[in-house]
């Protein structure tokens, strides 16, 4: 059990903490835990117990990922992320009892990825944010509108199949 529990400690240990650790206790007053010392090979070498290959797992490594949609908070957030932004936004008014929303939503996030951070996807859930739904008239879901610069662009009501979202967004992009 204590082995079980030893390894599970291991596997789960991040990045930051794998370069704190120290080679042996030798080296307890050498090793640096400075957010400057991000260098894979030293911590490579200090972890050397866990692989004999001395490299990382594959399991530790990080891949920085851009995310195509978030989850609005509150209306602060709304104005800050969504009627202020730069680039247009498609607002995703959804609900967690709503099935075609929980469809519509994967193949919206699928189509705005593939634009390549041109457009950014909002989620509001109107079970949470009934003001804003009723700020834009949102009477049956899901529905979708598109906001560049605080203002209303194009909008949509009910589910739609990958060829239509790509179009909608191509055509709210090149407005």
């Amino acid at each position: 059990m204590a082995h079980r529990l030893l390894v599970r400690r291991i596997w789960t240990l991040s990045v930051k903490d794998i370069r704190c650790l120290p080679a042996s206790s030798a080296a307890t007053t050498t090793a640096s835990c400075s957010p400057f010392s991000t260098s894979l090979q030293s911590a490579t070498t200090r972890v050397s117990f866990l692989t004999p290959s001395r490299s990382l797992p594959r399991s530790l490594a990080h891949t920085s990922r851009r995310e195509v949609s978030f989850n609005v908070q509150d209306h602060e957030d709304f104005t800050d992320r969504v009627i202020n932004s730069k680039t247009t936004v498609l607002v995703d008014f959804h609900a967690q009892w709503c099935g075609p929303c929980k469809i519509l939503g994967p193949r919206l996030e699928k189509a705005i990825a593939k634009q390549k951070g041109r457009v950014t996807m909002a989620k509001v859930d109107i079970d949470d944010h009934t003001d804003l739904a009723i700020e834009y008239g949102v009477s049956a879901v899901p529905t979708v509108i598109a906001i560049r610069g605080g203002d209303v662009i194009d909008h949509f009501v009910g589910i739609k199949d990958d060829d239509e979202l790509d179009s909608f967004v191509s055509k709210v992009i090149g407005q």
